[in-house]
């Protein structure tokens, strides 16, 4: 850039290239990923360390439990789980065939969940996958009571972190012949799922088909309920009154397989705030332990862990950072990434199936490139790390059992985030709107 040229704010070179594109082709930007904007995150809190006050725990003596029970409040057979680290919902269709089954690998080596995904289940995901949650989606995309007494736990999906309020998108070139059979749909033709589900219009409908669900499934299975973050105090009372084990709370940093780029960037509300939101409107019900809470979007580190369940959180789900420890956005696919227009660690064409890591993809050739067992095992142990740091935070602050965090255990950095979150800025006992400084 020559010296003295200054750059517009609202119409950066970004914008400006957007506009333009718009301009040459008519459609809009569909993409996977999640937000790219900066947001309030986890970053923006920090723990408060046990020293003179609190009493830490030595780590290589004393233990701390990780174990988490989901489902407790109708299902007779709750989920057992050894971590409070989830795998998120991801079709194939959207994934490989062989993606499915390395997250399947990756969660049972560390005794946790994945889930299906819209699109059905396959024989891969279900035998390599000691704990699976069966995604029950508007579309109904290969929906059978077989499978729903095959899985166990099911999740009715009412909303998506990155887009709610809008349906599932899969393009044509993603269409296989598997695809297609398995969703009943012609081959090659893009799919657009419904915004919402055809069997209810409120939360009294829906009490309806959880009771029928359950009916089929010998009440056995845990019933989760996932919304978007939105208006996320009401639509997790809602969930609660219809009769959920479970709410999956999905923040605006979660990804996606391919929506608008204007959806995933101006609809929804961040995880930080919309957790606060949600375990407040347990509170107020007296459902919160009782009725389980899931966080998703945006957890990358066992730090990230460690803070939603501080918040109040039972358990988190993780989606775009399973996909990197599988082999996502990889520095050995630079070459292939640079054909495609883009670079390791930028690509996001989720939705067009050339993805190089053979993840994205229903290209034979591309999907063959992921060997299900060794990506499986990278899964595991990035898993493993989570949980590691997760229990070196809470033995930090004194805790026998990462769910003995709490907010009390946490100070914020900026003031949006002490805002949000409502825990003090760092310093003081000031809760903007809440409280005064000292």
């Amino acid at each position: 850039m020559k010296p003295g040229l200054r750059e517009s704010y609202l119409f950066d070179r970004n914008i400006i290239h957007e506009i333009q594109r718009a301009a040459d082709t008519g459609i809009y930007d569909i993409r996977g990923w999640g937000a790219k904007r900066w947001m309030p995150h986890f970053d923006d809190l920090v723990f408060l360390g046990a020293s003179m006050s609190r009493y830490p725990l030595e780590g290589y003596r004393e233990t701390c439990a990780t174990n988490v029970t989901l489902g407790t409040r109708f299902a007779k057979k709750p989920l057992e789980l050894k971590i409070p680290i989830t795998i998120a919902g991801m079709s194939f269709g959207a994934l490989s065939a062989q993606a499915k089954e390395a997250l399947g690998r990756g969660a049972s080596e560390m005794g946790t969940s994945t889930t299906t995904g819209d699109g059905g289940m396959t024989p891969e995901e279900r035998g390599q996958s000691r704990h699976l949650v069966y995604q029950y989606l508007p579309s109904r995309y290969g929906m059978n009571p077989d499978d729903l007494r095959k899985a166990d736990a099911i999740e009715i999906v009412l909303g998506q972190g990155a887009k709610p309020g809008g349906g599932g998108m899969l393009l044509g070139q993603k269409i296989s012949d598997r695809v297609a059979e398995m969703r009943t749909l012609p081959k090659g033709i893009d799919q657009r799922s419904a915004c919402r589900h055809p069997d209810w219009t409120g939360p009294d409908d829906l009490a309806i088909k959880i009771e029928e669900l359950r009916e089929i499934t010998d009440w056995e299975k845990p019933i989760y309920i996932k919304i978007g973050a939105s208006r996320t105090y009401y639509d997790v009372q809602l969930a609660v009154k219809a009769g959920a084990d479970v709410v999956v709370l999905d923040g605006m940093q979660g990804g996606t397989g391919a929506t608008q780029d204007v959806f995933i960037e101006h609809v929804g509300i961040p995880t930080l705030p919309a957790l606060r939101q949600a375990v407040e409107a347990l509170q107020e019900l007296d459902m919160h332990r009782k009725v389980q809470l899931i966080v998703s979007g945006g957890i990358r580190s066992g730090a990230d862990v460690a803070k939603a369940l501080a918040l109040g959180a039972d358990a988190v789900s993780i989606g775009t950072a399973a996909l990197i420890a599988l082999g996502c956005n990889h520095p050995k696919y630079q070459a292939d990434y640079e054909k495609l227009g883009s670079a390791a660690g930028f690509f996001d064409d989720y939705q067009d199936g050339r993805d190089p890591a053979g993840i994205s993809t229903q290209d034979p050739a591309l999907s063959s490139r992921l060997d299900p067992v060794v990506a499986g095992r990278k899964l595991a142990n990035y898993l493993r790390v989570l949980t590691l740091e997760t229990q070196t935070l809470a033995r930090a602050c004194g805790k026998s059992h990462v769910h003995n965090l709490e907010p009390e255990d946490l100070a914020a950095l900026t003031i949006e985030a002490a805002a949000m979150a409502k825990v003090p800025l760092a310093g003081t006992s000031w809760i903007p709107g809440v409280g005064s400084t000292i």
